[in-house]
């Protein structure tokens, strides 16, 4: 997400910080930079050259060029029009009023409607919501039966009248299924479709005064780039978008329409997708995009994707065990190993850490999800008591493990021995004192 645009903003502030002391030559120069990285990030033209302005307003001004930092003042000018320029809030869904309240989906076609409307229901189930998915795209084939695959996953369910009822009729009945149900949240799914197609946009009006909904969110494939603005403006005029949903985040390397859309329209961005999983998908908080975008990170949201990932009570387990001296064992790692690897690839969990996005591209550093699968292999295959006491693992044994995990003896030999050096570290932190384990103990106890 943002790596080319965030590589060259770093470069170009790597080379400010540099200088020292800045001249108003200097913040130009880094300013014509910044220009050709926010168009060559396909952000709109007129976007960049009002941000431009404001920035070179407040970068030029004595109180930056004579400060004792003048570049970190100015990137924090960059980080705060960044901010000021995709919303300066988070933009919170509006679902008062009262229930059913609805929440209406639009877009083109193959924009992700149908999974984003998965993975929201799942998120306000989630939130003690009850939820009602309605399947209201009878043009394309098999969308009907993807939402209720999609609600199986989830365990929400979905309300269809098949392809032979108009979608405002389904969206009638939808409403009076979800009063007469108890379901406080209907969230409708629609067809695909241009904003020059006259008839569906009719369609979608009509849809919407029957829904009278809380929020009308379109939702736009990110790697559109410069068309999903165009998309955004044509729909926001039509049916008053109180939101715009980002889709396929995680394969934007630019990051043109998150930085366009909301000074373009006005309507905020209020949720992006990372991932193909239903729990790929966060809240969009500008002023941690925007230290994303420069190298900064993001640990708020690395903290809160951990809180919603995490076993708390098997992480506090670990705690106590390494706070009582007790050695770790394959099955804790491959234990904790699992709990991280469902908070999602861990390239995107490193780029939310301060510097590393900057430090895995500059040292060529990859993370290799295989390897990460074919050590979860290598454990699986283990005994209970080899994966308790490894010591025990010898050259026979060790050719069990590899022919059962279809991996080789070397892979076997270099993981024990990555282990073992990971376990002498712990000892080795464990036994610094008594201190250590008071922290760790109270840790636990919190």
């Amino acid at each position: 997400m943002f790596e080319s645009l965030s590589e060259r903003l770093q470069s170009v502030f790597q080379k400010l910080r540099g200088r020292g002391k800045l001249s108003e030559k200097d913040v130009e120069a880094a300013l014509r930079e910044v220009r050709l990285a926010l168009l060559e990030a396909d952000v709109n033209f007129k976007v960049v050259r009002e941000f431009l302005a404001r920035v070179r307003e407040r970068a030029v001004g004595q109180e930056v060029l004579q400060s004792l930092s003048p570049a970190q003042q100015v990137i924090k000018i960059v980080h705060e029009e960044l901010t000021a320029l995709m919303g300066s809030q988070h933009a919170r869904l509006e679902l008062g009023g009262t229930p059913p309240v609805a929440i209406l989906m639009a877009g083109l076609q193959g924009s992700g409607k149908t999974t984003f409307t998965a993975k929201l229901a799942r998120l306000l189930k989630r939130q003690g919501r009850r939820p009602l998915m309605v399947a209201g795209d009878i043009y394309r084939p098999a969308a009907i039966e993807q939402l209720k695959v999609l609600g199986e996953q989830i365990d929400v369910p979905v309300f269809q009248m098949g392809t032979g009822t108009p979608p405002p009729e389904i969206a009638a009945q939808a409403m009076a299924h979800a009063k007469l149900h108890g379901n406080d949240v209907v969230l409708m799914d629609t067809a695909g479709r241009l904003h020059v197609d006259e008839e569906l946009m009719d369609e979608i009006e009509k849809i919407k005064d029957v829904l009278r909904p809380a929020e009308v969110l379109l939702v736009v494939d990110a790697m559109t780039g410069q068309d999903a603005v165009n998309v955004a403006e044509s729909f926001h005029s039509r049916l008053g978008l109180t939101g715009v949903v980002l889709t396929k985040m995680d394969g934007d390397a630019r990051g043109g329409a998150a930085l366009s859309i909301r000074a373009v329209t006005g309507a905020p961005i209020k949720f992006i997708g990372v991932g193909e999983k239903l729990d790929a998908i966060e809240a969009f908080h500008p002023d941690r995009i925007a230290s994303r975008i420069l190298g900064m990170g993001d640990v708020l949201s690395l903290i809160e994707k951990a809180q919603a990932t995490l076993d708390q009570e098997k992480s506090q387990k670990m705690v106590e065990k390494l706070a009582q001296g007790q050695d770790l064992t394959l099955e804790d790692f491959l234990e904790q190993m699992q709990q991280v690897r469902k908070m999602g690839p861990l390239d995107q969990l490193l780029g939310m850490l301060p510097g590393m996005g900057g430090l895995k591209n500059l040292s060529g550093l990859e993370v290799d999800e295989k390897q990460l699968a074919r050590i979860e292999a290598i454990i699986q295959s283990m005994t209970p008591e080899e994966r308790r006491r490894p010591e025990i693992i010898d050259g026979s044994r060790r050719r069990r493990i590899a022919a059962g995990s279809g991996t080789r003896v070397q892979d076997v030999n270099r993981l024990l021995k990555q282990f073992e050096q990971t376990r002498a570290m712990m000892r080795q932190l464990m036994g610094a004192g008594k201190r250590s384990r008071r922290v760790l103990g109270s840790l636990f106890r919190r």
